[in-house]
C-alpha cells in the first residue's frame, strides 16, 4: 500500500540509555528488548487526538499538547501541514520514569508511525526534531540522547539542538549492554532539577578527557581506554543519591567484570557494558546488591546493535 493511501500505521521505537555516562544529554543507545508500540490513523480534520493509551505506563495525559507522542505529532502538522489529522493509540512497553527513555520512544514511535501515511515522507533528521519536541514535555528540555538511539538504533552521538547532527558510533565486537531496572519511580525532572549549573574546570576537563577516551575507543576496539574513560565526574556524583544502593550496585558490576557501569539516563535504571562471557555474573550481581536494599528489579542483556524505530504494521 503506498503512503498516498495508507490510513494506519503502527511502529516499533526501542528503549535507551541516555548519557552513557559520560556523554550527557549527547549520547545514548538502544534497547531492543523493550519498547513502546504507537499506532497512527489519519483523521479528516486536521489536529492530534490520543484514543487510547494501553500498557504498563498507567494513567497518562490524553491532551495532545501534554504528551509526548502528541506534541511531537503537533510539531510534525505545523511543519507539515498535511491535509488530514492524526489519531494515536499508545501502547507502553517501557515504564515511566524508569530511565530507558519511555518518554523519548512514545514521541519517536509517533513520528514514525505518521511518517508512513505522508504522501511525502520526511527525513530521519527532521523525525528527530519533531520527536524532540515531544520529549521537552517530559524533561523540559530538548536533548535527542534518547532520540536518536530510539530513532536510528545503536549507539549515537548527537551535536546541535536546532541543527542536529547524529552519528551512529560502532561498538567494538563482543560487548554486550546489561541493564537493570529496580522497581521504584524517578522523574526525569526531580532528577534534572538536583544538577548544578556550573562545573568545576578540572571536572570539565577530566569529563571532556573521557567522553574523547570512550568514542575513541569504540572507534579502535580499544577496550582497555573504554575501560579507563567510563567515568563520569560531573552528572553521577550529583544522582547517585536518588538511587539505593548505586555505590554498591556499580562496584558488584565492575567487581564481575564490567568495563563500566552507571545510571541509565536520568535513573533508577542502571547500565553496564561488559564481555559477552561476563554477562550473567555481571546481571546477577548487580540484581543481587539491588534486592539488597529491598529493591526488586527486572534485567536484561542486550547487543549494542538495533535497527531503530520502524513500522511493523
Amino acid at each position: 500500500m503506498s503512503a498516498a493511501t495508507r490510513e494506519r500505521a503502527t511502529a516499533f521505537a526501542p528503549a535507551s540509555v541516555g548519557n552513557v555516562a559520560i556523554g550527557f544529554d549527547i549520547l545514548g543507545f538502544a534497547v531492543d528488548a523493550l519498547g513502546d508500540r504507537v499506532t497512527v490513523t489519519r483523521h479528516a480534520t486536521p489536529g492530534v487526538q490520543i484514543s487510547a493509551v494501553r500498557g504498563v505506563a498507567g494513567e497518562l495525559p490524553r491532551e495532545a499538547r501534554d504528551n509526548t507522542a502528541g506534541r511531537a505529532l503537533l510539531a510534525m502538522q505545523e511543519a507539515a501541514r498535511p491535509q488530514f489529522g492524526f489519531v494515536l493509540e499508545i501502547d507502553k512497553g517501557i515504564p515511566l520514569g524508569s530511565g530507558l527513555g519511555g518518554s523519548a520512544a512514545s514521541a519517536v514511535g509517533a513520528v514514525v508511525a505518521a511518517n508512513a501515511l505522508l504522501p511525502q515522507p520526511l527525513s530521519r533528521i527532521e523525525l528527530l526534531q519533531f520527536a524532540m519536541a515531544g520529549e521537552a514535555v517530559a524533561s523540559g528540555a530538548r536533548h535527542a540522547d534518547n532520540i536518536a538511539p530510539s530513532l536510528y538504533g545503536g549507539l549515537v552521538l548527537t551535536v546541535g539542538i536546532d541543527h542536529p547532527r547524529v552519528k551512529q558510533v560502532p561498538v567494538p565486537a563482543g560487548i554486550r549492554a546489561v541493564i537493570v531496572h529496580p522497581h521504584m519511580y524517578l522523574a526525569t525532572s526531580k532528577a534534572r532539577a538536583i544538577l548544578k549549573l556550573n562545573v568545576e574546570l578540572s571536572d570539565f576537563v577530566w569529563q571532556t578527557a573521557h567522553l574523547a577516551g570512550f568514542i575513541c575507543g569504540c572507534y579502535t576496539d580499544d577496550l582497555d581506554l573504554i575501560r579507563a574513560s567510563f567515568e563520569d565526574v560531573v552528572i553521577e556524583p550529583q544522582r547517585a543519591a536518588l538511587i539505593p544502593g548505586f555505590r554498591e550496585v556499580r562496584r558488584s558490576a565492575m567487581d564481575a567484570g564490567a568495563l563500566g557501569c552507571s545510571i541509565s539516563g536520568a535513573g533508577p535504571a542502571m547500565f553496564a557494558w561488559t564481555l559477552e562471557a561476563t554477562t550473567a555474573a555481571v546481571l546477577a550481581a548487580m540484581q543481587r546488591q539491588f534486592a539488597r536494599h529491598s529493591l526488586t528489579s527486572d534485567g536484561w542483556v542486550v547487543a549494542l546493535a538495533s535497527a531503530g524505530a520502524r513500522v511493523i504494521a
